[in-house]
């Protein structure tokens, strides 16, 4: 899913769930006004919500954060809130229907697009137009929607996928590790002769491909207001994996509907390659530090995805100035620093922060992590979402169950993406 791959900070399932059904219809966003959120004297109480990362690692950091920004402004008063990974779209939702939504909150791209919709987020870009040139145009143009003017989220942390192997499984399959894939054709036909000469008891593949997969490889995914990834293209790389997955190369669990991803597999040593953030490394040496050393990691097949999470500010917020000023603050690029050392892997929103990554990456101890974070930074600046905003979960669950029954053979990969296709533009309509 698309926002489980930047959770590796904050863990998260990604959904989406049209907030039109809950407040009424869409259209060009005229809230947020510039005077009232400038004009107005920096005070009052505003809450600030995040998701997932009232811990032990991270709340030391929030508390300071705010401490900090409460001395620089006295007549102000924040209230941090943490959501939960699971369900935090549900909570979102139910906040913006019921007029609770806080004044600063995190939001990757696709919420946010959501909230825009119904002009419940502040458009960034009319409030103080200056201060968005501080940020990674790239990752500030990714909250900027269709038939929506505006800017509605600060970039607050990007990340981007690597792969991952695990050299002493390639090995075992007689694979030299030396010479690691650098295509997906190649990477298939590792796993195939893997799985060959370990009789399936070694598997490579664990996933189902899905647009992102598509995206990579360079099939189109959106063009002229449709969906339009069921191309020839497309057909033959669902077909590399129909025949890994008959080879006995690819994991079954891969097409359950509560499958936890391929990157906890790995973790189990029961995988030979994943894809994951260049945060992995850290993970390993919590949850699994045997796969350390059997560890390698390169750069990801085609384009790099960007994966992207932002801090907006609620579009009528009883504290404007003091909502905004705090997003701000949050997202400025000395603070930006101190969270991503400790969100190692990860990179700023910030232009200065990436033009400096040894700002943050100083403090990185581990090997692995040094690595991986080196070849994340080689690709980040070209990195671009996997699909675009209106590719939406419903759209997405359905693709998979397409695409996991093409894989086993039951249908065609072709007939898998025609209804894919056809159901996502149908979507589209309503």
């Amino acid at each position: 899913m698309r926002i489980k791959k930047l959770m590796t900070v904050a863990v998260a399932a990604t959904a989406m769930v049209a907030m039109t059904a809950c407040t009424g219809g869409g259209g060009t966003s005229t809230t947020g006004s510039a005077t009232s959120a400038e004009g107005d004297k920096v005070a009052g109480e505003i809450t600030f919500q995040t998701w997932s990362l009232k811990n032990d690692r991270f709340t030391p950091y929030f508390e300071n954060l705010i401490k900090e920004f409460e001395k620089k402004y006295p007549d102000v008063k924040v209230k941090w809130i943490d959501q939960p990974g699971d369900g935090y779209e549900d909570k979102i939702l139910q906040q913006a229907s019921s007029g609770e939504l806080p004044d600063v909150i995190n939001l990757p791209p696709e919420f946010a697009y959501k909230l825009a919709q119904v002009n419940k987020l502040l458009d960034l870009k009319k409030a103080d137009p200056a201060e968005l040139d501080k940020y990674v145009t790239g990752a500030t143009n990714a909250y900027q929607y269709p038939n929506i003017e505006g800017t509605f989220a600060y970039p607050w942390y990007l990340g981007t996928d690597l792969n991952w192997y695990n050299k002493e499984l390639l090995k075992e399959g007689g694979w030299d590790p030396a010479k690691l894939p650098t295509s997906n054709e190649e990477l298939f036909e590792m796993a195939a002769t893997i799985a060959k000469n370990t009789d399936g008891k070694i598997k490579t593949i664990s996933e189902v491909p899905r647009t992102g997969t598509l995206s990579a490889a360079g099939v189109e995914i959106y063009k002229d207001g449709k969906f339009v990834f069921n191309t020839d293209k497309a057909v033959k790389i669902v077909e590399m994996y129909q025949k890994a997955y008959k080879e006995g190369a690819m994991v079954p669990e891969a097409l359950n509907a509560d499958y936890l991803g391929n990157s906890m597999l790995y973790k189990q040593g029961k995988v030979a390659w994943t894809t994951a953030s260049a945060g992995l490394a850290s993970e390993l040496k919590k949850d699994a530090p045997t796969m350390l050393d059997k560890s390698l990691v390169t750069s990801r097949f085609g384009h790099a995805p960007l994966f992207i999470q932002g801090i907006s500010v609620k579009a009528d917020s009883k504290a404007p100035a003091a909502a905004l000023k705090f997003a701000q603050f949050a997202t400025n690029n000395d603070n930006q620093v101190e969270f991503l050392k400790l969100a190692q892997g990860f990179f700023p929103g910030t232009k200065a922060g990436n033009e400096n990554p040894a700002s943050f990456t100083d403090v990185v101890e581990l090997p692995l992590q040094k690595e991986a974070t080196k070849k994340a930074a080689e690709v980040i600046e070209n990195a671009r979402p996997e699909y675009p905003i209106q590719f939406t979960y419903e759209m997405d669950t359905y693709l998979k169950q397409q695409l996991a029954l093409a894989v086993q053979g039951k249908i065609s990969a072709k007939e898998a993406l025609d209804k894919s296709v056809e159901h996502a533009n149908s979507l589209l309509t309503k």
